[in-house]
């Protein structure tokens, strides 16, 4: 996976993001702090997770008797990562970004990792097939402290156990995943424009 393919991917993601405008509305951490610049790791991870997360997409085991790529989406409507994370002057929904609070957007985006990876981890998962993809790489992502600087132990709800999953849980895990794939392809555009340092700007 070469450093053009990982643009290449980049760019068809962002496609996803533009037509998706308009919907731009872990465990317990320290207090945040800005941190100084996010790190080229937290850039590299965060474009990995991305496309660990549409390969998981892809995975029609995980949706039998569902075409997930139909389906609406779900966000986590308890953030405002959408909103906050938007880079200063960019116009969308015929809105332009007038400021850029860097504090505000790492605590949106720490809110919607915890809130995802709750959501995922107490999905049924008999094969063990969200554990090896998406949670590992989101457990990954988390604990590089790239959006909060301290993590304790993350712990998996399990609340489903280990059966095979029904059709509306399958859907709603579709529908969530693909809400989720927007969200990440919002927070890959704030770690690299925080990266760049253009939110000091």
């Amino acid at each position: 996976f070469t450093t053009l393919h990982l643009h290449s991917y980049l760019s068809s993601a962002a496609l996803l993001l533009m037509f998706t405008c308009p919907l731009w509305q872990l465990s317990q951490a320290l207090p945040l702090t800005d941190g100084g610049p996010v790190s080229d790791q937290c850039v590299l991870q965060a474009q990995m997770f991305l496309r660990n997360i549409t390969e998981t997409l892809s995975k029609k085991e995980l949706f039998s008797g569902i075409d997930c790529t139909k389906q609406s989406m779900e966000f986590n409507r308890e953030s405002q990562t959408a909103t906050v994370c938007t880079p200063k002057g960019l116009t969308c929904s015929g809105t332009t970004q007038s400021e850029f609070n860097k504090i505000s957007c790492l605590k949106n985006i720490r809110e919607d990792l915890h809130y995802y990876y709750s959501f995922l981890s107490a999905q049924p998962d008999a094969d063990r097939l969200l554990h090896t993809t998406v949670l590992a790489s989101l457990r990954e992502l988390m604990q590089q402290k790239c959006f909060v600087w301290e993590f304790r132990k993350l712990e998996e709800k399990n609340v489903a156990g280990n059966h095979q999953s029904s059709y509306d849980e399958r859907l709603k895990l579709c529908i969530v995943l693909r809400g989720f794939q927007v969200r990440i392809v919002t927070i890959n555009r704030a770690v690299q424009y925080m990266n760049a340092g253009e939110d000091a700007q």
